[in-house]
Parts: C-alpha cells; structure tokens; sequence
C-alpha cells in the first residue's frame, strides 16, 4: 500500500491508534485541548474515553488511520470517526475480484427502508480530485458492535473504495462513521468533504 494523505477539521483528533502508548497520547492531546479551551474542563473524562473506545474500534478493524471528532455540545457528546483501511480484493474462495470502481458499485447492495427510521444505503461512484472514480455507500446503517459480536449498533455511514495505484487486487476503504443519527445528512457532507482530500503520495 502506498503512503496517503488525508485532511480532517481542525478541531478532530488524529493520533496512532496502536495498542502501546496509546493511553498517554490521547491523555496528553487532552490535556492539550482542556488548557487551549478550558470549557472542556468538565467533559475531561468523557472525551478520552470516546477517544479510546474510537481508537480501540479502529485498531481492531486493522485500520491504518483514525481521525475522529470527540466533542460536547451542551453536555450532549458528538462523536464522529474517519478510517482508512486497505482490502484485499478477492471473495471468500479466494477468487481475484475487479478493482474497477464501477465493479465494485455494482457489487454493493442497496438497503431500502420500508417506514421511517429504518435503516438505509446508496450506492454510487463519485470522482476524487488528483485520485480518479470511485465507489461510495452512504446511509444509516445497522454495523456490528464488534467484530464477531451479533448485536449492532445504527450508524451514520459513508463508505468509499478507492482502487490502490500499482495494486490489481488491492482497495484503500475510506469509511466514515458517527452514531448522531439526527445530524445524518450533515455528516455525510463532512465525510464527503474529508474523502475528497484523500491523496496517494
């Protein structure tokens, strides 16, 4: 996999996400944010603990990169993440799969929702600047709490393949998630605008 580029907001977070140290360095980048806007003061406790689960969820993933957002607004907690993982493409026999964008648009399935509130996928290719075409999900969707665990959780939920240069069997998966169902439509432009600075490099 290439190395890339990727821009979130000035006020997320971006930090590594491996086990060792990981602990001290969101303590530290708290610590950082409490004394830059000591109104944060009071939410010291909840914002590194987003932060360590995001951090934990995105690792277990194998996700190569985590930015996220940890903030509260009148005592209500927004959270939001941004990751970067690459997929082999191949099915589950093995069998090389096309790296094609609209292949790959193709592949994914759409979800209707049957009332409101349900949950709910598009399916469509969009350009990235200085990247090329590629496949994208966006919905609300229902996602496992964990790998392997059969409960889930509904998610705000932006998903885009980007064929890796170089690569025939190889796909960066840029996903971006937040559970604040009610700001959907807002965090899907963010997402959107985020994964519009992806680069190869």
């Amino acid at each position: 996999m290439p190395s890339f580029s990727l821009a979130v907001p000035e006020s997320w977070w971006e930090f590594d996400i491996r086990p060792e140290g990981r602990d001290s360095v969101i303590r530290t980048l708290v610590d950082d944010r409490v004394r830059e806007t000591p109104e944060l003061a009071p939410y010291r406790a909840d914002m590194s603990s987003m932060l360590r689960k995001m951090a934990k969820d995105a690792h277990d993933s194998s996700a190569l990169y985590l930015g996220c957002m940890a903030e509260n607004f009148d005592g209500v907690p927004l959270s939001a993440t941004i990751t970067v993982s690459v997929l082999g493409a191949r099915n589950k026999q093995g069998v090389a799969l096309s790296t094609d964008p609209r292949a790959i648009a193709e592949s994914l399935r759409t979800i209707t929702p049957h009332r409101e509130g349900d949950a709910w996928r598009r399916v469509t290719t969009v350009e990235i600047p200085e990247v090329g075409p590629a496949a994208r999900t966006y919905g609300v969707e229902d996602v496992p709490v964990a790998q392997g665990d059969s409960r889930t959780l509904r998610m705000v939920l932006t998903q885009t393949y980007v064929p890796v240069p170089g690569t025939t069997d190889q796909v960066a998966l840029i996903s971006g998630a937040s559970p604040v169902l009610d700001l959907a439509d807002a965090f899907h432009d963010i997402f959107d605008a985020v994964t519009s600075t992806f680069r190869f490099v």
